[in-house]
């Protein structure tokens, strides 16, 4: 296409042909200006291929592109983000703190993969960039979607906003059909403190940290405020892919460098934790002068192969680990002790302290965990802080690590007013005046007053509308107390007929202060989303004591489906006969968690609570994974003896992503039992029921090539 061509004498398919041109042009330019800071051409040539791309979209409305370079100029701002759903779960990493705990990292992974401790296993070890996660999705070489991490499942769409960011290629070329780029999106030192210098000029709000700048500008309705501010972006990891980029996280990383993203230069291999350690320390040592904010070092197996096997727990991929900075420390005085009572009446002391900036950040408050730690205790009786116990006006040594609840590690004695008294922990309830009763074994002591207590009904409402349970966008830990108080909700069902009660009426939601017609009408419709709810969410979000995330997602997987959870749990109720023992034999659960999951369904105020719940609720079952052909699918599979070609662990999960059940112990309910060497009681029980046996030759035979 001739250039000199005038955009009124265009016909359509030269027009569509022109801005094809027009958006690698600008996109070049683009890179060579953000990336490699080496612009190939002037000013006044780029905003002319700027003008005339903006001139034909005008003209052509219908042919404007979805990697359109006026998209980076910003867009009519948006009434809000679109919800986005990733294609592979943008997960978090387990944390360390300590060098033992990289060495016990490394020595789980050869564990799970039977590797021996001289056996090579390599590892990156690339700096923890504090930012904002971003998955940028290409199809055809062309960027489609950007969307946050949200809650890991569901994120939301930015796609406008990241077009903004001059890291972020708009256009690739040689990368596969489909390419999901995982990433960080950050602030430098130096565009933070120009930035807030702006702010402040402008009498405008300035920011607290770099982190919190660029979740601000990345999340702004306006994708014109965005381009405004200086965001940068990592790319570090990947999500979906049509085709492998590599065979190890290394060239894996190049690949994605050659590609046009930026990539950290720090980024190296590790042969053990010696290296990952002496890395972790160069690191370390460089923080203070690379001129963004890191808070530490990720640890990735190096080949692909072995990350497939070591594969993901329900939260955390096994093959991967944060290994944090050391905790930031300051000394200030504590001013009080409070108690708050938590959704399954637990009483947990908070310091309160005269504020101090600890990293970064002002802290208040403090966990004091339990009346033991305040003693000087811990739950067994042994000594901690050389035995010193905490008293109201002590000056107290604060620490933080990383996102870590701040912690009271030392007492100083020397400053200790002469009037300090010893904590004395209450024996009842300072919400509801009930007795709070510390059980045999149990570290904390708990509120018995149950629904009668106030703040229990609250915490469990908070704890229903948190990110991992129902997560209702508008609809908070503020809010909640405040329904709570006005009498709107006193438990989750009320949550669903808020509308039908206060959408209309002389009580209207949207005349309440602090609230409008729109904000009301997006709670209202952000409750009715949350109709529709996954399975393992809703165990998780009916707050039962020992019942996790991680149990709730495990249990919704064993049962599938809420009315054959329901049933379990009823059936086990006399903690005896066929359903207590499944559910015991779970792998993962075990007998508290039971007890406590089925005692709670038998109390009578509970469980009519969640039947009114579940009446207003579209529970989703638990996909099946796709098992075509898998000889296992839907069987109950026990593991026994040594494994010698592969751990137990990773047996087990590779028995259920081919849609097997793993149990802990053989029953009736057993189809299959592997039995390695040193079978015992197992293969004997097995042997007793008829139930198929096989050697671990014979299970991977079975289940060869699916």
């Amino acid at each position: 296409m001739n250039e000199d061509v005038k955009v009124e004498d265009l016909t359509r398919p030269q027009a569509a042909a022109e801005l094809e041109r027009l958006a690698a042009l600008i996109a070049a330019a683009n890179t060579a200006y953000h990336q490699e800071d080496s612009p190939d051409i002037s000013d006044a040539a780029y905003d002319a291929l700027k003008h005339r791309n903006a001139a034909i979209e005008a003209r052509f409305p219908d042919l404007v592109r979805s990697d359109s370079p006026s998209e980076q100029i910003g867009a009519r701002p948006a009434e809000g983000f679109a919800k986005v759903t990733h294609s592979q779960r943008m997960l978090s990493l387990g944390n360390a703190f300590a060098a033992e705990d990289v060495t016990d990292f490394d020595a789980g992974i050869r564990k799970y993969l039977g590797l021996g401790p001289e056996a090579d296993l390599r590892y990156t070890a690339e700096p923890k960039i504090d930012g904002l996660s971003l998955s940028l999705r290409y199809e055809d070489g062309r960027l489609v979607q950007a969307a946050t991490r949200g809650d890991g499942s569901v994120g939301e769409n930015v796609t406008a906003n990241a077009r903004t960011i001059g890291d972020i290629p708009q256009r690739l070329s040689g990368a596969p059909a489909v390419l999901e780029v995982r990433g960080e999106v950050y602030m430098s030192h130096a565009d933070f403190a120009a930035l807030n210098a702006r702010q402040a000029e402008a009498g405008e709000k300035t920011f607290a940290n770099p982190r919190n700048a660029a979740a601000g500008s990345l999340r702004q309705l306006d994708p014109a405020i965005t381009k405004g501010r200086p965001l940068r972006f990592f790319a570090y990891s990947w999500g979906e892919l049509s085709e492998p980029l590599a065979k190890t996280q290394a060239e894996a990383i190049e690949r994605l460098n050659s590609l046009g993203f930026s990539t950290n230069p720090l980024t190296a291999i590790c042969n053990g934790p010696e290296d990952m350690l002496a890395h972790y320390a160069a690191i370390e040592e460089q923080r203070a002068t690379l001129g963004y904010d890191i808070d530490g070092v990720v640890y990735k197996v190096n080949d692909l192969a072995l990350q497939a096997r070591l594969g993901f727990r329900s939260t955390t991929p096994r093959w991967a680990i944060a290994h944090k900075f050391p905790a930031e420390l300051a000394w200030t005085r504590l001013e009080a002790i409070d108690i708050q009572v938590g959704r399954t009446g637990a009483l947990s002391p908070v310091a309160r302290l005269h504020p101090v900036t600890v990293g970064g950040v002002v802290v208040s408050n403090a966990t004091l965990h339990n009346e033991d730690y305040i003693a000087g205790r811990s739950a067994s009786g042994e000594q901690i802080r050389g035995g010193k116990d905490i008293r109201v006006g002590d000056w107290v040594q604060i620490y933080r690590a990383g996102d870590v609840i701040p912690k009271v590690a030392d007492v100083d004695l020397e400053k200790r007013p002469p009037e300090a008294m010893p904590y004395v922990f209450p024996t009842t309830c300072p919400e509801c005046g009930s007795a709070a009763v510390r059980e045999t074994g149990d570290a904390v002591r708990r509120c018995t007053g149950g629904l009668i207590c106030p703040a229990q009904a609250v915490e469990k409402l908070k704890h229903f509308v948190s990110r991992a349970a129902f997560d209702i966008e508008g609809l908070g830990a503020k809010q909640v107390e405040q329904f709570y108080a006005d009498g709107w909700i006193a438990e989750p069902a009320d949550i669903f007929t808020l509308k039908e009660r206060y959408g209309s009426g002389i009580q209207q939601l949207k005349n309440r202060e602090g609230w409008g017609e729109k904000s009301a009408s997006n709670l209202f419709a952000a409750i009715e989303e949350r109709r529709k709810i996954p399975l393992g969410r809703l165990i998780f979000a009916l707050g039962i004591r020992h019942v996790g995330e991680q149990v709730s997602n495990l249990l919704a997987r064993h049962y599938g489906t809420w009315e054959a959870f329901e049933a379990a749990v009823r059936e086990a109720a006399p903690l005896e006969g066929p359903a207590w023992e499944e559910m015991n034999n779970i792998d993962g659960v075990g007998k508290v968690l039971a007890t406590s999951l089925v005692t709670t369904f038998a109390q009578e105020s509970e469980r009519a609570s969640i039947d009114r719940l579940v009446g207003h609720l579209e529970v989703q079952p638990v996909a099946a994974p796709k098992t075509e052909g898998s000889p296992v699918s839907g069987k109950t599979v026990v593991f026994t003896g040594t494994l010698e070609k592969m751990t137990r662990a990773e047996a087990k999960a590779r028995a259920e992503a081919l849609g097997a059940k793993v149990a802990g112990s053989v029953s009736a309910k057993t189809d299959l039992l592997v039995a390695g060497p040193g079978a015992g009681s197992k293969a004997k029980k097995a042997a007793e029921l008829g139930i198929e046996t096989v050697d671990e030759d014979g299970w991977l035979a079975l289940i060869a090539g699916i």
